[in-house]
């Protein structure tokens, strides 16, 4: 028996949605990566994308366990001297709750383009309503 490995008009690719309401954000995250990576289908190869599409809704309303929302710091450079920004979790919670849970699923995906392929399947809404009805999204259990 050989090593088996997914060819790319054998993936079939499923949408998900998922309501983030009052759900801890590590948790969401890593479910979410987890079906964005594959991992959650028999045909999972570890170079090839085998994900699904996933929709986030009621991003504004995840939970931060412990002082995250005051300690937990983002940063960012323009490339430039002093070119340093950083925002906090809370504010920044406040002004874009999509980057929030975007920049966690993010850090859990493959750091190459496969990754950014994978995070191109993921779809984030700060409110309940999302665009994607025509894909007829099934309701995704997450802790």
């Amino acid at each position: 028996m050989g090593t088996y490995s997914a060819k790319k008009e054998e993936i079939k690719r499923n949408w998900h949605v998922v309501d983030a309401n009052g759900k801890t954000l590590g948790r969401l995250a890593s479910t979410v990566a987890s079906v964005l990576k594959g991992k959650t289908k028999p045909i999972y190869t570890r170079h090839v994308d085998t994900g699904d599409f996933v929709i986030v809704i009621n991003a504004e309303k995840i939970h931060l366990t412990g002082k995250k929302l005051d300690q937990k710091v983002y940063y960012s450079h323009s490339g430039y001297p002093g070119g340093l920004k950083s925002i906090t979790a809370g504010k920044l919670l406040k002004a874009k709750p999509e980057e929030v849970f975007k920049k966690a699923v993010e850090g859990m995906l493959p750091k190459n383009q496969l990754g950014k392929h994978m995070l191109s399947k993921l779809k984030v809404y700060a409110g309940a309503q999302h665009p994607h009805s025509a894909q007829q999204p099934a309701e995704m259990k997450a802790k």
